[in-house]
């Protein structure tokens, strides 16, 4: 027993004697079936993120409780980490207060009904500090969206949809074709000569039917960039060609989005953020990273040279983390750092990118230049 556990007993002198405050730190569909009687309902991640907003005074007695003891435990020494002098936590939780006989009582019920589809599919987000209720109703009004609904597009959606991100919008003007599935796991036999917007949008609804999918079956150019991109918060690149990768980069450093980038080739695959539309001076763009196109046929796409089946799976799905830790704004983001990854070696390596003070788009005081003929400038 650690030296600021206390038994059930304890904890409910302190309250009435002391004046300790003695918090339900569990979830709100947790403490729906009972609490200790005297107890004020504040989830663990709430708690932890927000505390001066709940107990302003460091000096409050505080004395934590969840179902057996190992939350409460953790959310105390968090607690005491920020400076709360007198926390205590109980030993045993709430299981240990009723068997021990103690007086339990049923919260109130809510003005309105409780969502029990959304406690009941994002519940283990709902147990984590960093996303709890908070993030996840954070990412239910989230809006990303993917260019592309192929190799790095397929689970990066399918991850994104799990997630429980608000709305998706999807932008690709192809179909589905057999050699896609390889990969491509978004679409199935059935879906050859389908759009792949459109079987995209029946595969994610069908795992996560609150998601809003917005289709968009078409080509992304300089003239549609900006209204695709229209009140997105993130950007993720599943493009498979030079021309639109640098459209996408310098449309979302001009509107100051993050943009997650990913790419794929026989074994290899690069995950990085480029965040210079909100960072400038401090993070790098796209063009930073290559200044210039590789000459033509110096990198060729999946359909020239191929591509391991898994591998885009492993980098899509490296950039649908990115994105949620952008959404949240938690964690550290591959901002001016580039991720390698070797599937045949089975190898992550770094390499750390700064931003180019030269750079004729993200430098700062660098007036945005306008958008050119992407095609040709990646012709040579």
């Amino acid at each position: 027993m650690h030296d600021f556990e206390i038994t059930p007993r304890e904890a409910q002198r302190r309250r009435e004697v002391t004046g300790a405050v003695l918090v339900d730190v569990r979830e709100e569909h947790e403490r729906d079936t009972g609490m200790a009687e005297g107890a004020r309902g504040i989830a663990r991640g709430e708690l932890e993120q927000e505390a001066e907003h709940h107990f302003h005074d460091r000096d409050t007695r505080l004395v934590l409780i969840c179902q057996s003891g190992a939350r409460s435990m953790l959310a105390a020494e968090a607690l005491r980490r920020r400076g709360y002098r007198n926390v205590a936590s109980v030993c045993g939780g709430t299981l240990r207060w009723i068997a021990e006989g103690l007086p339990m009582v049923r919260p109130e019920p809510p003005a309105q009904p409780r969502d029990e589809d959304f406690h009941q599919r994002w519940s283990r987000h709902l147990l984590l500090p960093e996303v709890g209720m908070r993030g996840q109703k954070r990412l239910a009004m989230a809006r990303v969206l993917m260019l592309g609904a192929g190799g790095l597009g397929s689970p990066a959606a399918f991850y994104l949809a799990a997630a429980g991100v608000g709305e998706l919008r999807i932008v690709d003007d192809d179909v589905v074709e057999r050699s896609n599935l390889q990969r491509q796991i978004l679409h199935t036999d059935a879906d050859v000569g389908v759009r792949k917007v459109d079987s995209a949008r029946a595969r994610l609804s069908a795992l996560n039917p609150r998601m809003r999918i917005d289709a968009v079956a078409e080509r992304l150019t300089s003239a549609n960039v900006e209204r695709l991109l229209e009140g997105v918060d993130v950007v993720i690149d599943g493009a498979d060609n030079f021309p639109v990768r640098y459209l996408l980069n310098d449309a979302c450093v001009r509107l100051g989005i993050p943009l997650v980038y990913g790419a794929v080739q026989q074994f290899d695959g690069q995950v990085s953020v480029f965040d210079a539309g909100r960072h400038r001076g401090v993070a790098p763009c796209y063009r930073c990273l290559f200044p210039e196109p590789p000459p033509p046929g110096a990198a060729p796409n999946c359909s020239e040279a191929g591509v391991l089946g898994v591998l885009p799976g492993v980098v899509g799905m490296l950039q649908a983390t990115e994105a949620l830790k952008l959404l949240l704004d938690v964690g550290e983001p591959l901002r001016g750092r580039l991720l390698h990854f070797d599937a045949l070696g089975m190898r992550f390596r770094e390499t750390r990118l700064t931003p180019d003070p030269a750079c004729a788009l993200c430098a700062p005081g660098v007036e945005f230049p306008g958008y050119i003929d992407y095609a040709a400038f990646c012709a040579g």
